[in-house]
């Protein structure tokens, strides 16, 4: 637990959210004050709640015009269809938000969820060109292309400047934790895909690449990047700092994808020579979906919800070994990790106690 200090007041953006969800639940628990802000209520009834729309400035000044947080968390986002168009909406969203937020006085830190596609580049030019080399580190130089992950940060360093607040930035892998309809969600994925194989009686093949399979990689789990933002939130020597965050530990593929299929009770199969994307092994599995659901009794009759094949073929799919460096947070003192392969049964097992996926 990280105590909060005097007078705090948490304010997290995209509290409904798999990484939002954690934070607010781990903040409670410490005793912090804590804000929602999202279009829907937290799933914890503990926090308070303010609704808007992230995009509409007018809808934030509302939303925000009484409250005085003290430390701002931002995991929010809306994927767009290009790029460009990402860099908008998503740059417009820090640029409101602290708009609004920093001349009321009250905002001591912010700290900003972004992620490797930093490295990687954005969708459209997803691990094309030259690569940094790996283990990342936080202070390798941008890639030459346009990335709203850039425009985020570019947006919450001139409002610090400018306003006088500390911040910091959690570049995070691919995030493990629990969320219904997030556009980024591995653990539900996963989940899905095992209960439509076993209910066509297929094996759990491995959709991605040989490269992913047989490389090592890293992954974060959603508890542990709630705790580093706390953590970089309360910590002065972490004040104006990027950080990747990420377990702490290396999984491969080949290890780790047999271990899931034994705990699901099916058969798993390694990669072919070319990756066999989930969105295209799964394309027309709503009606198998649908059949599930009255089968099992699962609370989400809209697949789409569940699973997000497309996120998940990117991560698996890559043609590269992807790990994260975490020395400059180990320097700082922090010493927070997480066994990925324990994370990934739990957040499954999770999911099918609350019948989201069989």
């Amino acid at each position: 637990m990280r105590t909060p200090p005097e007078g705090a007041h948490a304010l997290v953006v995209g509290a409904t959210g798999i990484t939002g969800s954690a934070l607010v639940r781990q903040l409670l628990d410490a005793g912090w004050r804590t804000t929602g802000l999202s279009r829907r209520p937290p799933a914890d009834e503990r926090a308070a709640h303010a609704a808007a729309d992230l995009t509409s400035r007018s809808s934030l000044e509302q939303a925000l015009a009484d409250l005085r947080p003290t430390h701002v968390f931002i995991g929010a986002w809306a994927r767009q269809d290009t790029e460009a168009e990402n860099i908008r909406v998503n740059g417009a969203m820090v640029r409101d938000l602290l708009a609004v937020l920093g001349p009321q006085g009250s905002v001591r830190h912010v700290a900003l969820v972004t992620g490797l596609k930093h490295y990687l580049g954005p969708f459209e030019a997803y691990g094309q060109g030259e690569m940094p080399d790996t283990p990342f580190l936080e202070d390798a130089a941008r890639l030459p292309v346009d990335n709203f992950y850039y425009a985020q940060e570019d947006e919450l360093f001139a409002a610090a400047a400018l306003h006088g607040f500390s911040w910091s930035v959690h570049r995070s892998h691919t995030v493990l934790g629990h969320a219904v309809g997030n556009a980024m969600n591995m653990a539900s994925t996963l989940g899905a895909y095992a209960g439509v194989q076993r209910h066509l009686g297929r094996p759990f093949v491995f959709p991605g690449s040989r490269e992913q399979w047989d490389g090592v990689v890293d992954i974060t789990d959603a508890d542990l990047l709630a705790d580093h933002q706390v953590w970089a939130a309360t910590t002065p020597a972490a004040a104006n700092t990027a950080f990747n965050v990420v377990d702490g530990d290396v999984v491969r593929w080949r290890r780790l994808w047999p271990a899931l299929a034994a705990h699901l009770g099916l058969e798993p199969q390694g990669p072919g020579e070319q990756p066999q994307p989930l969105e295209a092994q799964m394309a027309g599995a709503e009606d198998v979906w649908a059949d599930l659901v009255a089968e099992h009794g699962l609370t989400e009759p809209d697949l789409a919800r569940v699973a997000s094949w497309w996120h998940t073929d990117a991560d698996l799919g890559r043609p590269m070994e992807v790990i994260a460096d975490m020395t400059r947070s180990r320097l700082l003192g922090y010493t927070g990790w997480v066994s990925t392969e324990r994370a990934l049964l739990r957040r499954v097992d999770a999911y099918r106690a609350q019948r989201l996926v069989p």
